[in-house]
Protein backbone atom coordinates (compact mmCIF):
# COMPACT_ATOMS: atom_id res chain seq x y z
CA UNK A 1 0.00 0.00 0.00
CA UNK A 2 2.00 3.36 -1.24
CA UNK A 3 0.26 6.27 -1.35
CA UNK A 4 -3.00 5.61 0.09
CA UNK A 5 -3.51 2.94 -2.91
CA UNK A 6 -2.89 -0.44 -4.07
CA UNK A 7 -0.86 -1.65 -7.08
CA UNK A 8 -1.74 -5.14 -8.35
CA UNK A 9 0.86 -7.05 -9.83
CA UNK A 10 -1.45 -8.13 -12.53
CA UNK A 11 -2.20 -4.44 -13.66
CA UNK A 12 -2.86 -5.15 -17.50
CA UNK A 13 -5.62 -7.28 -16.21
CA UNK A 14 -7.54 -4.32 -13.73
CA UNK A 15 -9.31 -1.29 -15.25
CA UNK A 16 -7.83 2.01 -15.38
CA UNK A 17 -10.63 4.14 -16.66
CA UNK A 18 -12.32 6.43 -13.78
CA UNK A 19 -15.27 4.68 -12.23
CA UNK A 20 -16.56 7.65 -10.57
CA UNK A 21 -19.29 10.03 -12.07
CA UNK A 22 -19.66 13.61 -10.36
CA UNK A 23 -23.05 15.33 -12.13
CA UNK A 24 -26.57 15.81 -11.77
CA UNK A 25 -28.59 13.20 -11.79
CA UNK A 26 -25.49 10.58 -13.10
CA UNK A 27 -26.03 6.86 -11.42
CA UNK A 28 -22.90 6.60 -9.39
CA UNK A 29 -21.02 2.82 -10.09
CA UNK A 30 -22.04 1.53 -6.78
CA UNK A 31 -25.51 2.49 -4.86
CA UNK A 32 -24.49 2.19 -1.14
CA UNK A 33 -27.32 2.69 1.24
CA UNK A 34 -30.69 4.00 0.86
CA UNK A 35 -32.45 0.83 1.88
CA UNK A 36 -34.77 2.43 4.33
CA UNK A 37 -35.87 4.74 1.62
CA UNK A 38 -36.43 1.53 -0.97
CA UNK A 39 -38.36 -0.12 1.64
CA UNK A 40 -40.94 3.26 2.44
CA UNK A 41 -40.82 3.74 -1.75
CA UNK A 42 -42.25 -0.51 -2.13
CA UNK A 43 -45.10 0.24 1.00
CA UNK A 44 -46.83 2.79 -1.16
CA UNK A 45 -46.53 0.66 -4.33
CA UNK A 46 -48.57 -1.99 -1.82
CA UNK A 47 -51.86 0.68 -1.58
CA UNK A 48 -55.12 -0.46 -3.35
CA UNK A 49 -56.50 3.11 -2.91
CA UNK A 50 -54.42 5.67 -2.78
CA UNK A 51 -54.28 7.53 0.12
CA UNK A 52 -50.74 8.62 0.47
CA UNK A 53 -48.65 9.65 -2.25
CA UNK A 54 -44.42 9.63 -1.83
CA UNK A 55 -42.32 13.43 -1.25
CA UNK A 56 -39.00 12.71 -1.70
CA UNK A 57 -36.57 15.39 -0.69
CA UNK A 58 -33.40 16.47 0.47
CA UNK A 59 -30.58 18.83 0.06
CA UNK A 60 -28.89 19.17 -3.17
CA UNK A 61 -26.20 16.60 -3.63
CA UNK A 62 -27.84 13.64 -1.98
CA UNK A 63 -29.01 11.95 -5.39
CA UNK A 64 -32.38 12.16 -5.16
CA UNK A 65 -32.78 12.33 -8.77
CA UNK A 66 -30.49 8.63 -8.80
CA UNK A 67 -33.48 7.32 -6.17
CA UNK A 68 -36.25 8.55 -8.34
CA UNK A 69 -34.48 6.59 -11.20
CA UNK A 70 -33.96 3.35 -8.90
CA UNK A 71 -37.70 3.32 -7.93
CA UNK A 72 -38.35 2.95 -11.49
CA UNK A 73 -37.58 -0.35 -12.17
CA UNK A 74 -39.13 -1.10 -8.45
CA UNK A 75 -42.67 0.35 -9.98
CA UNK A 76 -42.57 -1.79 -13.18
CA UNK A 77 -41.22 -4.85 -11.31
CA UNK A 78 -44.23 -4.11 -9.17
CA UNK A 79 -46.91 -3.97 -11.50
CA UNK A 80 -47.12 -0.55 -12.23
CA UNK A 81 -46.52 1.51 -15.05
CA UNK A 82 -44.35 5.00 -14.83
CA UNK A 83 -44.84 8.33 -16.58
CA UNK A 84 -42.37 11.81 -16.14
CA UNK A 85 -39.90 14.12 -16.31
CA UNK A 86 -38.46 17.02 -14.77
CA UNK A 87 -40.94 19.92 -14.11
CA UNK A 88 -39.05 23.10 -15.37
CA UNK A 89 -40.07 26.50 -14.83
CA UNK A 90 -41.82 26.70 -18.14
CA UNK A 91 -44.42 24.23 -16.57
CA UNK A 92 -45.53 25.79 -13.73
CA UNK A 93 -46.50 29.32 -15.85
CA UNK A 94 -50.13 28.20 -16.08
CA UNK A 95 -52.69 25.62 -15.82
CA UNK A 96 -52.80 24.81 -19.29
CA UNK A 97 -49.07 24.44 -19.16
CA UNK A 98 -49.52 21.67 -16.30
CA UNK A 99 -52.25 20.15 -18.47
CA UNK A 100 -50.41 19.95 -21.45
CA UNK A 101 -47.47 18.38 -19.12
CA UNK A 102 -49.23 15.62 -17.83
CA UNK A 103 -50.83 15.15 -21.14
CA UNK A 104 -47.49 14.77 -23.19
CA UNK A 105 -46.16 12.24 -20.04
CA UNK A 106 -49.58 10.43 -19.99
CA UNK A 107 -49.43 9.97 -24.21
CA UNK A 108 -45.37 8.25 -24.14
CA UNK A 109 -47.43 5.11 -21.82
CA UNK A 110 -50.86 5.09 -23.57
CA UNK A 111 -49.23 5.67 -27.05
CA UNK A 112 -49.89 1.44 -28.07
CA UNK A 113 -53.07 1.35 -26.91
CA UNK A 114 -56.01 0.93 -29.54
CA UNK A 115 -59.20 2.36 -28.47
CA UNK A 116 -60.88 1.87 -31.94
CA UNK A 117 -60.76 2.51 -35.32
CA UNK A 118 -61.48 4.97 -38.19
CA UNK A 119 -62.26 5.13 -41.67
CA UNK A 120 -61.33 7.36 -44.51
CA UNK A 121 -63.79 8.58 -47.21
CA UNK A 122 -62.55 7.59 -50.70
CA UNK A 123 -62.17 5.54 -53.86
CA UNK A 124 -60.14 3.03 -51.65
CA UNK A 125 -61.17 3.51 -47.80
CA UNK A 126 -59.12 3.13 -45.17
CA UNK A 127 -59.77 1.87 -41.67
CA UNK A 128 -57.28 2.93 -39.16
CA UNK A 129 -56.42 2.20 -35.71
CA UNK A 130 -57.32 4.70 -33.70
CA UNK A 131 -54.16 4.79 -30.74
CA UNK A 132 -54.51 6.63 -27.66
CA UNK A 133 -51.52 9.35 -28.28
CA UNK A 134 -50.83 12.90 -27.63
CA UNK A 135 -52.74 13.63 -30.35
CA UNK A 136 -56.42 11.85 -29.18
CA UNK A 137 -55.31 12.60 -25.76
CA UNK A 138 -55.56 16.22 -26.85
CA UNK A 139 -58.67 15.94 -28.52
CA UNK A 140 -60.47 14.51 -25.75
CA UNK A 141 -59.15 17.26 -23.40
CA UNK A 142 -60.60 19.97 -25.57
CA UNK A 143 -63.83 18.28 -26.07
CA UNK A 144 -64.38 17.81 -22.24
CA UNK A 145 -66.40 20.96 -21.25
CA UNK A 146 -65.21 22.97 -18.27
CA UNK A 147 -62.19 24.49 -16.51
CA UNK A 148 -59.06 22.93 -17.34
CA UNK A 149 -58.89 20.97 -14.07
CA UNK A 150 -62.23 19.19 -15.02
CA UNK A 151 -61.09 18.57 -18.33
CA UNK A 152 -57.87 16.91 -17.25
CA UNK A 153 -59.58 14.86 -14.75
CA UNK A 154 -62.02 13.37 -17.11
CA UNK A 155 -58.94 12.67 -19.52
CA UNK A 156 -57.19 10.55 -16.84
CA UNK A 157 -60.32 8.98 -15.77
CA UNK A 158 -60.82 7.84 -19.64
CA UNK A 159 -57.13 6.54 -19.70
CA UNK A 160 -57.70 4.65 -16.50
CA UNK A 161 -60.59 2.98 -17.96
CA UNK A 162 -57.97 1.86 -20.90
CA UNK A 163 -55.43 0.98 -18.49
CA UNK A 164 -57.16 -1.07 -15.97
CA UNK A 165 -57.62 -3.59 -18.96
CA UNK A 166 -54.21 -4.54 -18.93
CA UNK A 167 -54.19 -5.41 -15.21
CA UNK A 168 -51.95 -3.10 -14.25
CA UNK A 169 -51.75 -1.79 -10.46
CA UNK A 170 -51.88 1.83 -11.77
CA UNK A 171 -49.83 4.22 -12.82
CA UNK A 172 -47.02 6.52 -11.23
CA UNK A 173 -46.32 10.01 -12.01
CA UNK A 174 -42.71 11.01 -10.61
CA UNK A 175 -41.78 14.44 -11.34
CA UNK A 176 -37.99 15.88 -10.18
CA UNK A 177 -37.08 19.38 -9.27
CA UNK A 178 -40.61 19.34 -8.38
CA UNK A 179 -40.31 22.58 -6.26
CA UNK A 180 -40.11 24.39 -9.65
CA UNK A 181 -43.93 24.56 -9.35
CA UNK A 182 -45.76 27.40 -7.57
CA UNK A 183 -48.99 29.33 -8.12
CA UNK A 184 -49.63 33.05 -9.67
CA UNK A 185 -52.00 34.23 -7.97
CA UNK A 186 -51.06 37.81 -9.62
CA UNK A 187 -52.03 36.08 -12.99
CA UNK A 188 -54.65 33.79 -11.59
CA UNK A 189 -53.17 31.00 -12.02
CA UNK A 190 -52.73 27.86 -9.80
CA UNK A 191 -50.64 25.22 -11.83
CA UNK A 192 -49.55 23.62 -7.82
CA UNK A 193 -52.85 23.62 -6.56
CA UNK A 194 -54.61 22.74 -9.81
CA UNK A 195 -52.20 19.04 -8.98
CA UNK A 196 -52.92 18.91 -5.87
CA UNK A 197 -56.95 19.29 -6.84
CA UNK A 198 -57.21 16.93 -10.00
CA UNK A 199 -55.09 13.59 -8.24
CA UNK A 200 -56.86 13.99 -5.00
CA UNK A 201 -59.94 14.22 -6.97
CA UNK A 202 -59.01 10.84 -9.18
CA UNK A 203 -57.82 8.61 -5.84
CA UNK A 204 -61.23 9.40 -4.41
CA UNK A 205 -62.84 7.76 -7.03
CA UNK A 206 -60.33 4.84 -7.00
CA UNK A 207 -58.26 5.24 -9.83
CA UNK A 208 -54.53 4.25 -8.85
CA UNK A 209 -52.75 6.93 -10.02
CA UNK A 210 -50.05 8.35 -7.89
CA UNK A 211 -47.77 10.91 -7.41
CA UNK A 212 -44.01 10.74 -6.80
CA UNK A 213 -42.10 14.30 -6.56
CA UNK A 214 -38.54 15.15 -5.73
CA UNK A 215 -37.44 18.11 -4.91
CA UNK A 216 -35.53 20.64 -2.26
CA UNK A 217 -36.81 20.75 1.29
CA UNK A 218 -39.07 23.84 0.13
CA UNK A 219 -41.00 21.38 -1.78
CA UNK A 220 -43.19 19.83 1.34
CA UNK A 221 -44.33 22.94 2.65
CA UNK A 222 -45.15 24.50 -0.84
CA UNK A 223 -47.43 21.62 -1.08
CA UNK A 224 -49.20 22.58 2.40
CA UNK A 225 -49.17 26.19 1.67
CA UNK A 226 -51.10 25.39 -1.76
CA UNK A 227 -53.29 23.22 -0.77
CA UNK A 228 -53.88 22.00 3.35
CA UNK A 229 -55.07 18.83 2.52
CA UNK A 230 -51.52 17.82 1.09
CA UNK A 231 -50.27 17.66 4.35
CA UNK A 232 -52.13 14.21 4.79
CA UNK A 233 -51.54 13.06 0.67
CA UNK A 234 -48.03 12.47 0.95
CA UNK A 235 -45.64 10.36 2.87
CA UNK A 236 -42.31 12.58 3.23
CA UNK A 237 -39.49 10.85 2.84
CA UNK A 238 -36.33 13.10 3.95
CA UNK A 239 -32.64 11.80 2.31
CA UNK A 240 -29.63 12.21 4.53
CA UNK A 241 -26.16 12.35 4.18
CA UNK A 242 -24.48 8.33 3.64
CA UNK A 243 -23.21 7.24 7.19
CA UNK A 244 -19.35 6.39 7.66
CA UNK A 245 -19.66 2.49 6.21
CA UNK A 246 -22.22 3.60 3.45
CA UNK A 247 -19.59 5.99 2.32
CA UNK A 248 -16.51 3.70 2.39
CA UNK A 249 -18.82 0.96 0.29
CA UNK A 250 -19.76 3.61 -2.13
CA UNK A 251 -15.72 4.11 -2.97
CA UNK A 252 -14.50 0.70 -2.87
CA UNK A 253 -17.11 -1.44 -4.30
CA UNK A 254 -16.73 0.37 -7.75
CA UNK A 255 -12.84 0.27 -7.73
CA UNK A 256 -12.35 -3.81 -7.15
CA UNK A 257 -11.29 -4.73 -10.15
CA UNK A 258 -9.47 -1.43 -10.78
CA UNK A 259 -6.06 -0.63 -11.06
CA UNK A 260 -6.32 1.73 -7.86
CA UNK A 261 -7.97 0.96 -4.60
CA UNK A 262 -8.03 3.28 -1.72
CA UNK A 263 -6.39 2.54 1.32
CA UNK A 264 -8.60 2.51 5.03
CA UNK A 265 -6.85 5.44 5.85
CA UNK A 266 -7.61 7.37 2.43
CA UNK A 267 -11.53 5.91 2.94
CA UNK A 268 -11.62 7.73 6.63
CA UNK A 269 -10.24 11.04 4.93
CA UNK A 270 -12.93 11.10 2.19
CA UNK A 271 -15.92 10.40 4.75
CA UNK A 272 -14.58 13.81 6.74
CA UNK A 273 -14.04 16.06 3.51
CA UNK A 274 -17.58 15.41 2.07
CA UNK A 275 -19.63 14.60 5.08
CA UNK A 276 -21.28 11.80 3.51
CA UNK A 277 -22.75 13.78 0.28
CA UNK A 278 -23.02 11.74 -2.42
CA UNK A 279 -21.99 14.28 -5.17
CA UNK A 280 -18.69 15.29 -3.30
CA UNK A 281 -17.76 11.79 -2.73
CA UNK A 282 -18.36 10.88 -6.13
CA UNK A 283 -16.73 14.60 -6.87
CA UNK A 284 -13.45 14.02 -4.54
CA UNK A 285 -13.01 10.28 -5.55
CA UNK A 286 -12.94 11.31 -9.33
CA UNK A 287 -10.24 13.93 -9.31
CA UNK A 288 -8.70 11.23 -7.02
CA UNK A 289 -8.57 8.77 -8.97
CA UNK A 290 -7.16 10.62 -12.14
CA UNK A 291 -4.43 12.17 -10.27
CA UNK A 292 -2.93 8.74 -8.59
CA UNK A 293 -3.31 7.00 -12.45
CA UNK A 294 -1.71 9.24 -13.81
CA UNK A 295 1.44 9.21 -11.59
CA UNK A 296 1.34 5.04 -12.49
CA UNK A 297 1.53 6.37 -15.87
CA UNK A 298 4.41 8.28 -15.50
CA UNK A 299 5.71 5.79 -12.66
CA UNK A 300 5.98 8.51 -10.12
CA UNK A 301 5.01 7.26 -6.39
CA UNK A 302 1.57 7.73 -5.60
CA UNK A 303 1.11 10.79 -3.27
CA UNK A 304 -2.00 11.52 -0.52
CA UNK A 305 -5.01 13.36 -1.75
CA UNK A 306 -4.43 16.09 -2.89
CA UNK A 307 -6.53 18.23 -0.51
CA UNK A 308 -6.31 21.83 -0.82
CA UNK A 309 -6.14 21.08 -4.59
CA UNK A 310 -9.25 19.41 -5.08
CA UNK A 311 -11.42 21.45 -2.47
CA UNK A 312 -9.87 24.61 -4.54
CA UNK A 313 -11.69 22.96 -7.50
CA UNK A 314 -14.84 21.51 -6.02
CA UNK A 315 -15.20 25.56 -4.72
CA UNK A 316 -14.48 27.17 -7.93
CA UNK A 317 -17.34 24.51 -10.00
CA UNK A 318 -19.99 24.07 -7.17
CA UNK A 319 -19.58 26.52 -4.76
CA UNK A 320 -18.75 29.86 -6.32
CA UNK A 321 -21.67 30.40 -9.08
CA UNK A 322 -24.21 29.88 -5.80
CA UNK A 323 -22.08 32.20 -3.99
CA UNK A 324 -21.76 34.76 -6.56
CA UNK A 325 -25.58 35.44 -6.15
CA UNK A 326 -25.63 37.26 -2.68
CA UNK A 327 -24.75 40.22 -3.02
CA UNK A 328 -21.86 42.26 -0.34
CA UNK A 329 -24.60 42.75 2.45
CA UNK A 330 -25.98 39.03 2.48
CA UNK A 331 -22.70 37.71 2.32
CA UNK A 332 -22.01 39.21 5.61
CA UNK A 333 -24.80 37.84 7.04
CA UNK A 334 -23.83 34.35 5.20
CA UNK A 335 -20.53 34.95 7.16
CA UNK A 336 -22.10 35.25 10.45
CA UNK A 337 -24.58 32.22 10.25
CA UNK A 338 -21.58 30.11 9.03
CA UNK A 339 -19.50 31.04 12.28
CA UNK A 340 -22.88 29.55 14.47
CA UNK A 341 -22.23 26.52 16.12
CA UNK A 342 -25.45 24.55 14.54
CA UNK A 343 -24.66 26.26 11.14
CA UNK A 344 -24.87 22.81 9.20
CA UNK A 345 -28.29 22.36 11.12
CA UNK A 346 -31.35 24.69 11.92
CA UNK A 347 -30.98 28.05 12.87
CA UNK A 348 -33.26 30.69 14.15
CA UNK A 349 -33.51 34.64 13.47
CA UNK A 350 -32.72 35.12 17.32
CA UNK A 351 -29.71 33.33 17.08
CA UNK A 352 -28.37 35.02 14.30
CA UNK A 353 -29.10 38.20 15.81
CA UNK A 354 -27.64 37.32 19.24
CA UNK A 355 -24.20 35.92 17.95
CA UNK A 356 -24.04 38.92 15.50
CA UNK A 357 -24.46 41.35 18.77
CA UNK A 358 -22.01 39.31 20.60
CA UNK A 359 -19.34 39.40 18.30
CA UNK A 360 -19.77 43.32 17.01
CA UNK A 361 -20.25 44.20 20.33
CA UNK A 362 -23.66 46.20 19.04
CA UNK A 363 -26.85 45.26 16.78
CA UNK A 364 -24.99 44.94 13.54
CA UNK A 365 -28.45 43.16 12.40
CA UNK A 366 -31.88 43.90 13.24
CA UNK A 367 -34.21 40.84 13.40
CA UNK A 368 -36.78 42.68 10.54
CA UNK A 369 -33.74 42.99 8.39
CA UNK A 370 -32.26 39.36 9.09
CA UNK A 371 -35.85 38.14 8.12
CA UNK A 372 -35.79 40.45 4.64
CA UNK A 373 -32.00 39.16 3.84
CA UNK A 374 -33.33 35.38 4.33
CA UNK A 375 -36.19 35.46 2.46
CA UNK A 376 -34.34 37.36 -0.31
CA UNK A 377 -31.45 34.50 0.49
CA UNK A 378 -33.71 31.87 0.26
CA UNK A 379 -35.29 32.65 -3.14
CA UNK A 380 -31.59 32.48 -4.49
CA UNK A 381 -31.62 29.51 -3.60
CA UNK A 382 -28.99 29.76 -0.73
CA UNK A 383 -31.35 29.62 2.37
CA UNK A 384 -34.75 27.61 2.56
CA UNK A 385 -37.65 28.11 5.73
CA UNK A 386 -38.48 24.87 7.24
CA UNK A 387 -42.91 24.87 8.13
CA UNK A 388 -41.46 25.58 12.12
CA UNK A 389 -40.01 29.29 11.64
CA UNK A 390 -36.33 28.00 11.47
CA UNK A 391 -33.96 28.01 8.55
CA UNK A 392 -31.02 25.77 7.49
CA UNK A 393 -28.50 26.49 4.63
CA UNK A 394 -30.16 24.91 1.23
CA UNK A 395 -26.33 24.07 0.00
CA UNK A 396 -24.69 21.12 1.21
CA UNK A 397 -21.52 21.92 3.56
CA UNK A 398 -21.99 25.54 2.47
CA UNK A 399 -21.03 26.96 5.80
CA UNK A 400 -17.53 25.51 4.89
CA UNK A 401 -17.11 27.11 1.63
CA UNK A 402 -18.20 30.10 3.36
CA UNK A 403 -15.51 29.83 5.92
CA UNK A 404 -12.77 28.78 3.65
CA UNK A 405 -13.90 32.76 1.93
CA UNK A 406 -13.05 34.56 5.45
CA UNK A 407 -9.62 32.75 6.15
CA UNK A 408 -8.65 33.58 2.43
CA UNK A 409 -10.02 37.31 2.35
CA UNK A 410 -8.08 37.51 5.85
CA UNK A 411 -4.98 36.21 4.79
CA UNK A 412 -4.81 37.63 1.23
CA UNK A 413 -6.40 40.98 1.80
CA UNK A 414 -5.60 42.54 -1.56
CA UNK A 415 -8.06 39.59 -2.80
CA UNK A 416 -11.97 39.88 -3.05
CA UNK A 417 -14.55 37.40 -2.19
CA UNK A 418 -15.08 35.70 -5.32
Amino acid sequence: MVGGIFMATNMPDLETSNPFRPGAGHMPPYLAGREEEKKEFIKLLSQDLILENLVLTGLRGLGKTVLLEIFKPIAIQNGWLWAGTDLSESASISEENLALRILTDVSVVTSSITIGTTESIGIQPVVEEVKLNFETLSAMYSAIPGLVADKLKGVLENVWSHLKVGQKRGLIFAYDEAQNLADHSARNQYPLSLLLDVFQSVQRKGIPFMLALTGLPTLFPKLVEARTFAERMFRVVSLDPLSKEETKLAISEPTKSHVVQFSPESLDLIWVITAGYPYFIQYVCRETYDVWVQSLVVGVAAQPIPVIEITRKLDSDFFAGRWARATDRQRELLAIIALLPNCDGEFTVKEIVEFATNQAQEKAFSSSHVNQMLSNLSDSGLIYKNRHGKYSFAVPLLGQFIKRQMFNKLSKPALSIP
